[in-house]
């Protein structure tokens, strides 16, 4: 799936993929967006826990395109085999270097700075491409559950 990252950076699904969302959001539309992930994932056999992580993960990164990348960005969601995937494309200055291949646990007491690391500890894989003049693309891979379980 590193080829939904290059490439048209808000290109489609990759072949064989079934799209869920495909949204434009800005810090208005974030409620209507969490409501329609949540439908989402919850259509695919997401509850309970699995349901809310799943939805906080995508919430955390979208925040941070409204917050730090312009205020809006795009989000595709797709489902392939047995995962959700979420790419979040903004135009915004990038994202830091030391942020982009780890991001160090929270401080206690300090708001903010949670959203990669709480998506990295939610999700399967967490991939990033970023830079000044392109803006950022994040790929969230969630895992759905089995269901031979």
């Amino acid at each position: 799936m590193v080829e939904a990252l290059r490439g048209d950076r808000r290109g489609p699904a990759p072949d064989g993929a079934v799209t869920l969302l495909d949204r434009t959001f800005d810090r208005f539309s974030l409620a209507a967006l969490r409501r329609d992930l949540s439908e989402c994932g919850a259509a695919n056999g997401l509850v309970d826990l699995a349901l809310a992580n799943f939805v906080l993960a995508v919430n955390e990164i979208v925040t941070n395109a409204v917050r730090f990348a312009g205020g809006h960005g795009d989000l595709l969601l797709w489902r392939d085999q047995d995962s959700l995937w979420c790419r979040v494309v903004d135009d915004g200055p990038g994202v830091p270097e030391r942020y982009l291949h780890r991001s160090p646990p929270p401080k206690p007491g300090h708001i903010g700075s949670h959203g990669l690391w709480l998506a990295r500890h939610i999700c399967e894989s967490v991939q990033i491409e970023s830079d000044r003049t392109s803006g950022t693309r994040v790929l969230l891979r969630y895992p759905l559950p089995d269901a031979g379980r």
